[in-house]
């Protein structure tokens, strides 16, 4: 099936339904894929520092913890 025939098929299921339960389901659905995604709400520079810091970590520039207090006790 395409997209056009699924949409399709969907609204007659939703016509056809009494459920409310079916109905209040689809509309959490839709409400929380409308959610933003956190990302989209952060500023550049916080984006680029967390870019930065997964590149850190890909390539092994990282620290233990235990390592890391012991220097600044």
């Amino acid at each position: 099936m395409n997209i056009q025939a699924d949409k399709i098929e969907l609204a007659k299921m939703i016509l056809d339904t009494e459920n409310p339960k079916i109905i209040e389901s689809i509309k959490k659905i839709f409400k929380k894929s409308k959610t933003a995604d956190f990302w989209d709400d952060l500023s550049m520079e916080h984006r680029t520092e967390i870019e930065k810091a997964s590149r850190e970590i890909e390539n092994g520039e990282v620290t233990d913890y235990e390592s890391f207090m012991q220097k600044h006790r």
